[in-house]
């Protein structure tokens, strides 16, 4: 599900800072860039087969939306930084898919970096994407790792004419990528719940080592994604409060809307930790008290048997001169002694309730 922070990175290990170098999974998918310019009343979307059509769409009138998939060819996030002015840092950044979720202001411009995530219904798993946000004056430049992702409802939105979004400039335009993407984590975390209400109730019926497992790998989830949520966090305040002329009061208002929406993600995470915690005590609970029913069983039937024992001992001394040994009903008085012997001892056990009763 997660990467370790250090694979991959050995990669840039001695090169000079702001040198653009591919950190992350390899992949055959080859680089894909569209563009979407529109205004209120013009729109227009393409895929551009050349990086100097990207440009052109740039140029045009109102507010643009590049969006590259694929980051493996680092001479075409290279060739757009340099076409956008963007800093060296910031194009090292968007190679290197093991960042930490964060917004840096570079005063013509804005850099966000979040995690976009989807769960593997097959692999009972959450994918975790990069995806790193730009935003210039008229201009929204987003990078993700590979095809696919959240943004099909923003996309119907700049389609639709009668839209809010087509209206508003760029700064409101990376407001609704981000705010898909912290409403996608709703779905995740739908999903996240539902496989642990099944864990749940598995737990408490029929505790096994594999239930336990997946209770360990649900709670790995769970960390991850605090560790994806909690930064995000930080980073849409941080945008509230920027005071930079990219992002206008009006947008500022919405991304509170996000802020108290990230808010929401971090409690429910919270309290899927402490609902796997509880699940791990319950289940070694489980195991303790199914162990014991075990050993009391045992140690009732040693109990039982340790008279017979001695009984059976004694008569197996085969000493010359012992009692009953010549009388005819000699065994089977002593059977049945040892018999009753047996339902006194269940009956006072059964008195005591050391044996449970349905």
């Amino acid at each position: 599900m997660t990467r370790p922070a250090s694979r991959g990175s050995a990669k840039k290990a001695g090169l000079p800072p702001g040198t653009v170098v591919y950190v992350g999974k390899q992949k055959t998918e080859k680089t894909r860039i569209r563009s979407i310019s529109y205004d209120d009343t013009h729109f227009e979307e393409k895929e551009n087969k050349k990086i100097d059509e990207t440009f052109d769409s740039a140029n045009k009138e109102g507010v643009t939306w590049i969006n590259v998939d694929g980051l493996q060819r680092v001479d075409v996030i290279e060739k757009i930084g340099k076409h956008f002015n963007l800093h060296p840092l910031t194009l090292e950044d968007i190679a290197n898919t093991e960042q930490r979720p964060k917004m840096e202001d570079f005063g013509h411009y804005i850099y966000v970096v979040l995690r976009m995530l989807r769960y593997d219904q097959q692999g009972n798993e959450i994918i975790s994407e990069q995806l790193s946000l730009i935003l210039n004056s008229n201009l929204v430049l987003s990078f993700q790792e590979s095809e696919g992702d959240v943004f099909d409802t923003v996309r119907e939105r700049l389609r639709n004419e009668k839209g809010k979004i087509r209206k508003m400039g760029a700064d409101y335009l990376l407001y609704a990528l981000i705010d898909a993407v912290v409403d996608n984590y709703f779905a995740v975390l739908e999903k996240l719940g539902e496989k642990i209400e099944d864990i749940e109730d598995q737990v408490i019926a029929n505790p096994e080592p594999a239930t336990v497992q997946v209770v360990h790998n649900l709670k790995r989830q769970s960390i991850a994604l605090r560790k994806y949520v909690w930064p995000l966090r930080e980073v849409v305040n941080g945008l509230e409060r920027c005071e930079s002329g990219l992002i206008s009061k009006a947008t500022g208002i919405y991304l509170r809307d996000v802020y108290d929406h990230t808010i929401q993600v971090i409690d429910s995470v919270e309290t899927f930790r402490d609902v796997l915690s509880g699940m791990l005590d319950i289940y070694l609970s489980s195991v303790s008290n199914r162990m014991n029913e075990v050993m009391k069983v045992l140690t009732i039937i040693a109990t039982i048997f340790i008279p017979l024992t001695l009984v059976a001992g004694i008569y197996g001394m085969n000493f010359t001169y012992m009692p009953e040994l010549s009388a005819q009903w000699g065994y089977p008085l002593v059977l049945l002694a040892m018999v009753l012997i047996a339902v006194v001892m269940l009956a006072y056990f059964k008195k005591r309730k050391w044996i449970l009763q349905k």
